[in-house]
C-alpha cells in the first residue's frame, strides 16, 4: 500500500496537468491598461537602444527602451529616466489594470512598494523598468501545490523532499517490477 502512494499522487496530479483546468486565469498575463495617444510622438534615436516601446497609461506617456543591460523606463517628454513611482501612482496603475476583470481581481486593497493585493486574494507585482505586471492568485497557489505533490516535494525541505522523491521512485520501480513478474507469470505462486 505504501508503494501506491507516490503512484496515485503522481497519476492524479499528472491527469490534472494534462487537462489543465483553471490554467487560463491562474497564469494569465496582466497587461498595463493603455490609452490612445492624443498627440503625435516620434521616438528619439539612440544607437544603444535595441528595442523601444511608446505607450500611454493612466500615469501618462511612457518610453521604454531595451539596451544590452535590460529595460529602461524613460519619461517620454525628454527621454530621461523615469524614477519609480510613489504608492499613489502604483495604486492607480494597478487599479486601472485590474478594472477589466472585476470577477477575478475585485478591487485593489493594499499597495506595498511595487506590489499590491486585491480583495479577492490576488497578489500583483509591477516591474517598473519594463512596465509589466504579474499576478498570482489563489488558483495559482493551488496549482503550484499540485505541482509540488506531483514532484514529491511534500515537506518544503529540499534535502528531505529529494530523499522522499528518490524513495518514491524506488517504490514505483519495485511495484512495476513486481507487477511485470506477475503479468508474465515469472512470479512465485
Amino acid at each position: 500500500m505504501v508503494m501506491l502512494l507516490p503512484f496515485v499522487a503522481w497519476s492524479l496530479t499528472g491527469l490534472f496537468f494534462l487537462v489543465q483546468p483553471g490554467y487560463g486565469d491562474a497564469y494569465a498575463t496582466l497587461p498595463v491598461k493603455t490609452y490612445a495617444s492624443t498627440t503625435p510622438y516620434t521616438i528619439p534615436a539612440n544607437p544603444e537602444w535595441r528595442e523601444t516601446r511608446y505607450l500611454v497609461s493612466i500615469l501618462g506617456p511612457h518610453l521604454l527602451a531595451r539596451t544590452n543591460a535590460g529595460w529602461q523606463h524613460l519619461n517620454a517628454a525628454d527621454a530621461t529616466p523615469w524614477q519609480q513611482p510613489d504608492a499613489t501612482d502604483v495604486a492607480a496603475l494597478l487599479a486601472d489594470a485590474i478594472s477589466f476583470d472585476v470577477a477575478r481581481y475585485g478591487r485593489l486593497e493594499h499597495v506595498d512598494g511595487m506590489s499590491g493585493t486585491t480583495d479577492t486574494g490576488v497578489e500583483l507585482s509591477l516591474n517598473w523598468a519594463s512596465l509589466t505586471l504579474q499576478q498570482y492568485g489563489r488558483d495559482t497557489r493551488w496549482i503550484d501545490r499540485l505541482y509540488s505533490i506531483h514532484y514529491l516535494q511534500w515537506t518544503g525541505i529540499d534535502l528531505l523532499d529529494r530523499l522522499l522523491g528518490l524513495i518514491g521512485l524506488v517504490l514505483l520501480l519495485l511495484m512495476t517490477y513486481t507487477g511485470a513478474r506477475l503479468l508474465f507469470g515469472t512470479g512465485k505462486p
